[in-house]
């Protein structure tokens, strides 16, 4: 797990803080939409919580592990650009487009659709698609 400076912005890119934003969250609070889940898993990815990340995902399609820590070259996050987030009845999707770069590479984009569930108030990742 990377140490972050909490006067930083977060890695999800809320200027407020990495402790007014995706902290909490990492540390147990509920997120209250599926965006903020989204942006909290994000950063998970960039500091490399894949505690974090398997219990946000749903126990339906959650993997038993992700071995982030094994990925070679590990990916350097660059930012994160959230197009869309839509709730209704407990669910929800959220489209977002992260930039990362692996090792000394180009960088590169990842633009996904994610749908989100909500069970007993707390929201959980479902799965996502991958567009081009």
């Amino acid at each position: 797990m990377q140490a972050i400076d909490t006067l930083t912005p977060c890695p999800c890119g809320n200027r407020a803080g990495y402790t007014h934003c995706c902290g909490p969250l990492h540390d147990g609070a509920a997120a209250a939409t599926a965006e903020a889940l989204m942006r909290s898993r994000y950063s998970a990815y960039v500091l490399k919580r894949e505690d974090y990340l398997l219990a946000t995902w749903h126990a339906s399609t959650r993997p038993d592990h992700l071995k982030l820590a094994a990925q070679q070259p590990a990916p350097s996050w660059l930012g994160l650009d959230v197009k869309r987030h839509e709730e209704r009845d407990g669910h929800a999707t959220v489209e977002f487009v992260a930039r990362l770069r692996y090792g000394g590479g180009k960088a590169q984009r990842m633009h996904e659709v994610s749908q989100f569930v909500r069970e007993d108030g707390r929201w959980y990742y479902l799965d996502g698609e991958i567009r081009a």
